[in-house]
């Protein structure tokens, strides 16, 4: 997959954001649930890295199956400096492939595999990035955005 699939997603204040809305290099990831602990290490080490994000012309998007409501308190209760989509129906995720039967715990369960894109303003995708690890993720990213 080259592009970027049309899409129009709320972020967690009800605004739309969709492939029109995408200026310079955005990086979209994916990721299972607000307030888990991988999810929130992952998400706070994208905070911590936003100003060298932002000097790199970079905007980031989370998306997750979570509701308007849940992205609110996540960003509250964290501190977050960008914005949240809501893929509740998971359409857009399963457009991408990141969403599908998954094993944790001896379970098996649908749910979102940690995934990042990134994409340009024509929603070329640059890069994918799958099965990530929160805690390296941030710097794995800032590495291939200086590199380009």
């Amino acid at each position: 997959m080259n592009k970027f699939p049309k899409f129009s997603l709320e972020n967690q204040n009800g605004e739309t954001v969709s492939n029109e809305s995408l200026t310079g290099t955005t990086v979209i990831y994916f990721y299972p649930k607000d307030n888990t602990p991988g999810c929130t290490t992952q998400a706070c080490d994208m905070r911590d890295s936003m100003a060298d994000l932002n000097d790199l012309g970079v905007t980031v998007y989370g998306v997750s199956g979570d509701s308007k409501k849940k992205h609110q308190n996540f960003i509250e209760k964290h501190d977050l400096n960008f914005d949240l989509l809501v893929d509740e129906g998971f359409e857009l995720s399963s457009e991408l492939g990141v969403y599908g039967p998954k094993k944790a715990f001896g379970k098996e369960f649908d749910g979102i595999t940690r995934t990042t894109f990134v994409v340009d303003e024509n929603s070329n995708i640059l890069k994918q990035f799958d099965n990530v690890k929160a805690s390296e993720h941030a710097e794995e990213l800032k590495k291939f955005l200086k590199e380009g």
